[in-house]
């Protein structure tokens, strides 16, 4: 009794407490405050907004106000706080465009207090708005410039964490606009790690909700609903309805294509009332056209075409082209149900335009921002090339350092065991040296190949032949990855280098109409796991055939690669072109005005010397000219031989 007496009076003190201090908690004064003290810290500034009021709950004029005052006392951050909530506000009523307003506003006056932290997540904002607009060049522009922001930062922050993961998340987004749904899933699987982590419960449902929905396009349909109520969950949890909406809104249209009707049509019901409360003209555009196409489903042809209409008027002025779409073939469908094949005809008519157009512009806008990146990635891997440079002198003066040092000490002691130490260090730094010898080669990819290979891509875009220009999309992403993941090791396995290979050639095929005839011949007995080769070696000998040997050829082009065991400790790798030969090719390279020295094979010679090292046996490269019965030259075959364990 006792204990239940202090519990009800300090419940009546807390009480007391809260009415004294209702006129200090209201927004007006909680936002004054906030200009007087001029708090430095942004990302506080949520914190001590919500302790009294939640933020999705304060009027649009309260912001203004905290413009106006923050303006008058000087307070920047104040004033990009304000503009960036604006933007929030607007982008929860679905009007993209004004958001886009006040987000750049916002970006506009971070730029002029240098702070990468604030202008990271002002970048995200703004890029989540123009991924809502389709404006995917835009919206990838800012995601991208958000991520290498957050790549320079000295210290891994929460913050810093918190930027990347939303960074991520948005990205993978932008994949989903392209159905790049495989490309997709791997960015919402590094932003669910960073989220738990981070113990952010609300990152890590807007994750599962995108996994769900790559998921559910790659025809994954059970795991897809796991994950969907996996989200569900920690939205309900959360209490945000605007999330419960989407995954109900998910949920059904899953349903839908696993044949479940009368599930998709219970689910789709249950949630329609609050998003018409909650009137997100996006959310509940999307919620009408799956209200309408579980009702056509189901059968109930009235409700289903006064609902999908509903979708239409509200997406067309928004723009909403997905939901748009859907409701376009849905009518389709439910007039050819009615027998009524004019509607039909017409509505599937419009349907498959507006699909054609939207497709065709977030593909050509993709494909022209990675062309349009080509220029900052040229420059970034210049850059890297120089710090290398600079890391390889630091340690060439160390290591002349570290030589007076232990020769002294050497000659003054006469110490066989310290002069081992100085022989070990040494090589250490060789190692080192080498190491990065090799990244900062690797590092100097042919940027004209890169220019060439995407101008080559979006042919297929500009032809309307997408399902080449995406083929080919995933070809050279796979590419880059490739190259990127092998620039910081020292070896690969020859099966991983054939690999790549096959994608360089690939990728160079599409500059000839594909005339190239590249084929592997790899002796079965062969086991290309466990051979080890340095990366990117063969690469330098397929560009010489193809450009000096195949380019000046009329007719049929061939590159054959040959791999085979020639003794125990070694591998013979055959490069075989049906070219003019070398003498030819020197004939032409040296009618030629502009003269370039090219490096790469002298470069790839020394790696290889570097490599066999570690071997008893060297390698060997030899070149031979194939001719004909008549002594006329068909051709270049390049053998190397590397040594094995």
């Amino acid at each position: 009794m006792k204990n239940k007496s202090v519990i009800l009076s300090l419940f009546f003190f807390n009480f007391l407490v809260f009415s004294q201090n209702t006129n200090d908690t209201d927004i007006n004064s909680i936002l004054e405050n906030l200009v007087n003290k001029k708090h430095k810290n942004y990302f506080s500034l949520d914190s001590i907004v919500s302790i009294h009021h939640k933020l999705n709950s304060i009027p649009e004029d309260e912001f203004y106000k905290l413009y106006e005052n923050s303006l008058k006392k000087k307070y920047k951050i104040g004033q990009i706080y304000a503009y960036n909530n604006i933007g929030k506000i607007f982008r929860q009523k679905s009007d993209y465009e004004k958001a886009v307003e006040y987000h750049i506003k916002a970006l506009k006056l971070v730029n002029t207090i240098k702070n990468n932290d604030i202008k990271a997540y002002t970048l995200n904002l703004l890029g989540s708005c123009y991924r809502r607009l389709d404006d995917v060049k835009n919206a990838l522009n800012c995601h991208q410039d958000a991520l290498t922001l957050i790549k320079r930062a000295k210290n891994e922050s929460l913050v810093n964490m918190r930027n990347k993961s939303i960074s991520v998340n948005n990205i993978g987004n932008i994949y989903l606009l392209l159905k790049q749904y495989d490309l997709a899933l791997e960015q919402f699987e590094n932003s669910i790690t960073i989220s738990k982590e981070l113990n952010n419960k609300l990152g890590l449902a807007i994750n599962y909700q995108n996994m769900g929905f790559s998921q559910e396009n790659l025809g994954f349909y059970d795991d897809a609903i796991e994950n969907y109520n996996k989200s569900l969950k920690i939205n309900k949890e959360l209490n945000s309805e605007r999330g419960q909406i989407i995954c109900y809104n998910s949920l059904t249209s899953t349903y839908l294509k696993k044949l479940e009707f009368e599930k998709a049509l219970e689910l789709i019901q249950k949630i329609y009332p609050l998003a018409v409360e909650k009137n997100n003209k996006f959310y509940l555009a999307r919620t009408l056209t799956n209200l309408g196409i579980a009702n056509l489903k189901n059968n109930n042809l009235k409700e289903a075409e006064k609902y999908l209409k509903e979708s239409i008027e509200l997406a067309t002025p928004n723009k909403f082209s997905r939901s748009h779409t859907r409701s376009l073939f849905a009518l389709s469908e439910l007039y050819e149900n009615k027998k009524d094949e004019k509607k039909a005809y017409s509505f599937y008519k419009e349907a498959v335009e507006l699909e054609k157009k939207t497709l065709k512009e977030k593909t050509f806008s993709y494909v022209n921002n990675l062309i349009s990146k080509q220029n900052v990635l040229a420059k970034i891997n210049e850059r890297d090339n120089m710090e290398k440079q600079f890391q390889i002198q630091d340690l060439r003066t160390e290591q002349d350092r570290n030589i007076l040092i232990i020769t002294l000490v050497t000659i003054a002691l006469s110490s066989i065991a310290l002069y081992s130490v100085y022989r070990q260090k040494l090589l250490n730094n060789d190692r080192k040296i080498l190491l990065l010898e090799q990244q900062a080669l690797q590092t100097q990819m042919n940027p004209h190949f890169i220019f060439n290979a995407l101008n080559s891509i979006k042919l297929y875009v500009i032809n309307n032949d997408q399902k080449q220009a995406v083929y080919y999309l995933n070809k050279f992403s796979k590419l880059i990855r490739n190259i990127l993941e092998v620039s910081k090791v020292k070896e690969v396995s020859l099966k991983e280098e054939l690999s790549t290979m096959d994608l360089y050639m690939t990728i160079e095929n599409i500059r000839f109409s594909n005339e190239i005839d590249y084929t592997l011949d790899i002796n079965p007995d062969l086991n290309t796991d466990t051979i080890k080769v340095p990366p990117l070696v063969l690469q330098p000998f397929l560009e010489n055939a193809i450009w000096h040997g195949l380019s000046s050829k009329e007719g049929d082009k061939k590159i054959t690669l040959t791999a085979n065991k020639v003794s125990e400790d070694m591998v013979s790798v055959n490069i075989i072109d049906n070219g003019i030969g070398r003498e030819a090719a020197g004939e032409i390279k040296r009618s030629k005005s502009l003269k370039r020295k090219s490096v790469g094979i002298d470069l790839t010679i020394e790696r290889l010397k570097t490599f066999a090292e570690d071997y008893e046996e060297e390698f060997t490269l030899t070149y031979h000219d194939l001719t004909d019965d008549f002594g006329e030259p068909v051709g270049t075959k390049v053998s190397i031989q590397f040594p094995v364990v």
